[in-house]
């Protein structure tokens, strides 16, 4: 096992080597296939992953019935259903691989463990769980005051493992737009 990835994932200046020797040890390394659904909707999360390599998203159904994709997790990035897993309550989002995928799993009681041992894995929650916050809004802020050609650059300089790898309905939900419509932006992108 690596610990240099989990020192990427949980990184934190209060947390030591052995820290991560600790941590390291509280997750299993797993594979996921192209399409596997680690969470469902109604179903409670009893662990997270780190992602090690592969693209997954999550994805709900709007008021039409129509699949709407929420999210993107990319290498490097965390997998979780946080309400689900800390409130313990069934999901209301499908989580799903794009990709072939390999992750290292840790379940909800190793993770709390960690966490009552460890005062510098407290301190990297509290730090993670405010920039997802910050990570939230943005987003939300973004939607509204950017536009969607806009909203694909910030995309593929950010974020360019998902629009290399994930099919462009999954974009276009994501952007909020029509697959016909990411199609014409792309074209214009293309075109300069």
């Amino acid at each position: 096992m690596v610990t240099g990835f989990f020192d990427i994932i949980y990184q934190h200046p209060l947390l030591k080597k052995e820290d991560y020797k600790e941590i390291g040890k509280a997750h299993t390394r797993i594979a996921f296939r192209q399409g596997a659904m680690p969470l469902e909707i109604g179903k409670t999360a009893k662990e997270f992953y780190l992602i090690e390599n592969g693209l997954f998203r999550s994805f709900l159904y709007d008021y039409n019935g129509n699949e709407t994709t929420t999210e993107f997790y990319c290498a490097n990035e965390i997998l979780i259903e946080s309400f689900s897993l800390f409130q313990r309550i069934p999901s209301r989002e499908n989580f799903q691989a794009i990709t072939d995928a390999v992750v290292w799993k840790i379940e909800y009681d190793s993770f709390q463990a960690l966490l009552q041992k460890t005062e510098a894995f407290r301190e990297w929650g509290r730090t993670w769980a405010t920039s997802e916050l910050f990570s939230m809004k943005q987003r939300s802020i973004n939607i509204l005051t950017m536009n969607a050609t806009d909203r694909y650059l910030q995309l593929i300089n950010e974020r360019p493992q998902i629009t290399q790898q994930s099919p462009l309905k999954y974009i276009a939900s994501y952007l909020g737009i029509t697959d016909t419509s990411l199609s014409r932006i792309r074209k214009e992108i293309a075109a300069g």
